[in-house]
């Protein structure tokens, strides 16, 4: 389960920091609110690949960090390289 995502210098947002409850969460908001760019920092934290162009104009660099409760499979696959679990995943 998702339970914070980071988000620095992704096209209009500077910085945010959301934290997700343990039941049902919802992004809402009127047309242009960023809705969009949540999803999209959270399929760039997935794996997809980002483009150049997302980051904010003027910034060097752009960040989505995102913690996760491991699930019995990723613990089993830490334990499987000897790796130590911890009690979140980022």
């Amino acid at each position: 389960m998702l339970l914070r995502l980071h988000i620095e210098n992704i096209a209009l947002i500077d910085r945010l920091d959301i934290e997700f409850g343990g039941r049902f969460n919802a992004l809402t908001g009127e047309t242009g609110a960023g809705k969009s760019i949540i999803i999209d920092a959270v399929n760039f934290v997935l794996g997809e690949r980002a483009s150049k162009d997302i980051i904010k104009s003027g910034a060097q660099k752009a960040r989505a960090e995102a913690a996760f409760t491991p699930t019995e499979a990723a613990l089993a696959a830490l334990e499987e390289e000897e790796l130590e679990a911890e009690d979140e995943l980022i």
